[in-house]
């Protein structure tokens, strides 16, 4: 069976010059690492991280009922959203099971950006063209039209500020401007997936080289360094931060994820998924099924996702992501369980790992919090 070999960023070239191990995600070829994960994942704790995200999906929406259409499409409430805000929010089925998590982001009164994960951009891209019907709301793919690089750590506002005379000051978490860094256009984000202050810069694929070239220069002083997608998961699994098909997918509600909180029931009309997600919230209200924890090692032994939680002798649970916590210094895991060893301090909780039961605490997430 022939398979299409996979899609190379703007960046490619760049990455592998810099050493970079390239790994397939997604359908597309990405830096892994580019020496030390750990090392990274420090950088990005400690200073700053250089992050080529253009893997992921970009979809814009158009028109006079942009706003109207979103709110039928998406479970949260986009109509609610201010011009240069972005919100966290889902797609699901009609079942309530959840397609994707988006960021959205809205760049004027009647057009909005959907940012979908690489491994669902068609499917979410199929469902928005689909939902659209009816709406006055155009849904355009524009996964080619843009790069998206990363700024991420506590240097990441001084690095960005030497670069730009965009207001990053007044930019607020989950907010976005139009503006030029190093004198390329850019939609300024301050998003990211790290746990860490940070940015996220959309730009044409035709200036991503020229941009990442001026951030390591304008970063080096203050130590930021390139990063792979390794030390992506560690330090998004230590900010408790889910990741669609470990923590998320087409089986689980929002509120079996313990993210019903998205799910905005009081918005106007019906939206797709409503009848289910009320069931569901209903359900985990009165019975609570398995909770999203945390999971800190007593041992040195690294939990992966598929791997049982054990009480008991019995099972109660099961990993969704592991790894080692470079900040914690022991393994960390994230993992659904039953709701009666759900509580953080529970004792006598373990994770089979390879027919070995290894102690573990449970605890709240997230694992890290940075400091204000």
């Amino acid at each position: 069976m022939s398979s299409s070999p996979p899609r190379r960023t703007a960046l490619d070239a760049l990455h592998r010059s810099l050493g970079a191990t390239m790994t397939d995600f997604a359908g597309w070829d990405m830096p892994l690492r580019y020496g030390s994960e750990r090392e990274e994942h420090v950088a990005v704790r400690t200073k700053a991280g250089l992050f080529d995200l253009s893997h992921m999906g970009e979809i814009t929406v158009t028109g006079p009922e942009a706003d109207r259409f979103l709110d039928h499409a998406l479970v949260g409430s986009m109509s609610s959203v201010g011009v240069g805000r972005a919100r966290y929010t889902m797609i699901c089925r009609e079942d309530g099971g959840i397609l994707d998590d988006l960021i959205v982001y809205r760049l004027a009164e009647q057009e909005y950006m959907v940012v979908a994960n690489a491994s669902n951009a068609q499917v979410v891209l199929d469902a928005l063209v689909e939902r659209s019907s009816g709406f006055e709301a155009r849904v355009r793919d524009d996964r080619d039209a843009y790069a998206l690089v990363a700024v991420q750590g506590p240097e990441s506002p001084g690095i960005l500020k030497s670069l730009s005379d965009a207001d990053l000051d007044g930019l607020r978490y989950y907010a976005g401007l139009p503006g030029t860094v190093a004198g390329v256009p850019a939609l300024i984000a301050r998003t990211g997936y790290t746990g860490e202050d940070g940015f996220e810069l959309f730009v044409a694929p035709e200036h991503a080289e020229k941009l990442w070239r001026a951030l390591t220069e304008a970063g080096a002083p203050v130590g930021l360094v390139p990063c792979g997608l390794s030390c992506r998961d560690t330090l998004r699994l230590e900010a408790g931060m889910p990741l669609y098909g470990h923590e998320l997918s087409t089986s689980l509600t929002p509120f079996d994820a313990g993210l019903g909180r998205v799910v905005k029931f009081e918005k106007e009309g019906d939206f797709v998924g409503r009848a289910a997600l009320r069931e569901a919230a209903e359900r985990a209200a009165q019975n609570p099924p398995r909770v999203l924890v945390g999971l800190v090692a007593q041992g040195r032994r690294v939990p992966r996702a598929g791997y049982p939680v054990v009480a008991g002798g019995e099972v109660v649970g099961e990993v969704t992501s592991g790894a080692p916590s470079p900040t914690l210094g022991r393994p960390i895991a994230m993992a659904y369980v039953d709701a009666a060893h759900s509580a953080p301090g529970t004792t006598g909780v373990a994770v089979d790992i390879r027919g070995s039961h290894e102690p573990y605490e449970v605890v709240a997430l997230p694992f890290y919090k940075r400091r204000k």
